[in-house]
């Protein structure tokens, strides 16, 4: 885990990180006003249209009250993947430890912790739960599996990579093939991200994706470059290269275009 979301061994960000205290309590507040609001509404009709019996009264709170606190959320929750009212306003979304989206278990778990940590205790629980907890949980979500992750946010901007002056010289000569798509994405993650990670993960996760690049270059940069440096000239350079291709193509594109539309026998073209 990062401050950022999850990165994996090849350098890849996955955009799932949890969502902050204060995101979490707007949109269980916003949650708890819906469920209550949706009780009273109920509680009032059926005492408009008459319940029939005290006996029937009550058995009929229960059920609503069954419906608000355990049916409903579930519904919600697995319908929506673990998108509900408070947590669609406040950008968030219940998912599994793994990033995936929950399951009716998962839902399930969660209202039902939820009926004693939530309701039963007013809150106080899940609160301190959430609070002390590195990602966030509360004790519904510790026997579920899941967490509330951030599905909106700052926009994070893009870094463009810039070649390396002393490299421009060998850039220019070298021959440097496409790279398949997963390594050159793991190659812009990295350099992206580079000042952000640990020393040691940075020179590790550096070193193995500039001995992958390697297989791609020939002839290979003087001794002695940096490996960030490396891998900075070859994604500038094919960058550079592919621009230029995509230049010609849309030129000869063009130019055919033109060829075609014209007329035969150097016949003039009406205006």
């Amino acid at each position: 885990m990062t401050d950022q979301g999850i990165l994996t061994g090849e350098g890849v960000l996955l955009e799932t990180r949890p969502a902050a205290f204060a995101s979490r309590m707007l949109g269980g507040l916003i949650d708890a006003a819906a469920y209550v609001v949706g009780t009273l509404v109920v509680l009032m009709v059926v005492g408009v249209l008459g319940g029939g019996g005290d006996y029937s009264a009550a058995i009929f709170s229960v059920l609503t009250l069954v419906v608000v606190l355990v049916v409903a959320p579930v519904t919600i929750e697995t319908l929506t993947r673990g998108r509900s009212l408070g947590k669609l306003a406040m950008g968030m979304r219940i998912v599994r430890d793994d990033g995936g989206p929950i399951t009716v278990r998962h839902a399930l778990v969660r209202a039902l912790v939820g009926v004693v940590e939530l309701w039963g205790t007013s809150g106080v629980v899940a609160i301190v739960a959430s609070a002390v907890h590195p990602r966030g949980k509360r004790l519904g979500d510790m026997l579920a599996g899941t967490y509330s992750a951030r599905v909106r946010g700052r926009r994070t901007p893009a870094v463009t990579v810039v070649m390396p002056p002393y490299l421009h010289g060998w850039a220019e000569s070298a021959d440097i093939a496409r790279l398949p798509d997963g390594l050159a994405l793991a190659v812009r993650q990295f350099l992206g991200r580079a000042s952000t990670l640990h020393p040691a993960s940075r020179v590790e996760l550096g070193t193995r994706l500039t001995a992958q690049v390697q297989a791609y270059v020939r002839p290979l940069p003087p001794a002695g470059v940096h490996p960030e440096d490396f891998l900075a000239a070859v994604v500038a350079a094919r960058r550079t290269r592919e621009l230029a291709a995509e230049y010609r193509r849309q030129a000869r594109a063009t130019a055919d275009a033109a060829l075609l539309t014209r007329l035969p026998h150097a016949i003039p073209d009406p205006d």
